[in-house]
């Protein structure tokens, strides 16, 4: 059966800079693939990418075998990708409940609606009419989570979900990915905790100076192989 989403020999750059060196990536219905490395390793570029906000070539980045590199962000969205981008992002003018309806802007069909976002996260429902920036950094990031899933996506691309957050907190949304993926939702997370994206993930990629340096499943991977992979000694 063909990836759901792939890319073939991905590079990128920032005016003359090249940020990535050739990725080779695939994502799977129903997987939850984490990849991990330093900062600067190219990451975030990556999913930037995969979401229209990089530049790409069209045949380096395929969605069910068909050509995607270059489609303008929005356009992706509609094709069924959605990202949770690093710092939440939430508009500041706009409550907590608005923010979740910017997502439903993509207009597809699926399971996610208010109602249900409100049942993953109660708390969210209490704090409906506040302003989005005014909760706490671990509810902002549900409300990043939940606008992303207002757009009923087939995959969902996560980018450092835990940066800056408590342990309890980190759990707390982690727990939730069970009830995200249980229709089939493919998820990306990008994450900076290597024992957390081994444990809530089917495979893993590590990226090293733009480069994929070790993939393979989460649970066949040693501690050294990742170490070696992600630190490059």
């Amino acid at each position: 059966m063909a990836a759901l989403l792939q890319t073939h020999h991905l590079k990128a750059y920032y005016g003359d800079a090249q940020a990535l060196f050739g990725i080779d990536f695939e994502l799977n219905a129903g997987e939850l693939v984490a990849i991990i490395g330093a900062n600067g390793a190219g990451k975030s570029t990556f999913l930037k990418c995969l979401t229209g906000l990089v530049k790409a070539k069209a045949e380096a980045i395929t969605w069910k075998g068909q050509p995607i590199g270059g489609m303008p962000p929005g356009k992706i969205v509609r094709q069924g990708l959605a990202m949770v981008p690093e710092g939440r992002r939430l508009f500041a003018s706009l409550s907590v409940e608005e923010n979740l309806l910017m997502g439903a802007n993509a207009q597809r069909q699926g399971p996610w609606s208010l109602d249900r976002l409100y049942r993953l996260f109660p708390i969210l429902n209490e704090k409906r009419h506040l302003p989005g920036t005014s909760l706490s950094g671990g509810q902002q990031q549900m409300v990043a989570i939940g606008r992303a899933l207002m757009s009923n996506p087939e995959v969902l691309l996560c980018d450092e979900l835990s940066l800056g957050l408590a342990p309890i907190v980190i759990r707390e949304i982690y727990n939730a990915m069970p009830s995200i993926t249980a229709e089939g939702m493919a998820v990306v997370i990008v994450e900076q905790d290597v024992s957390v994206a081994r444990q809530v993930s089917q495979r893993l990629y590590c990226f090293q100076e733009g480069q994929v340096s070790l993939q393979g499943l989460s649970t066949d991977l040693s501690k050294e192989q990742i170490s070696h992979a992600y630190f490059g000694v």
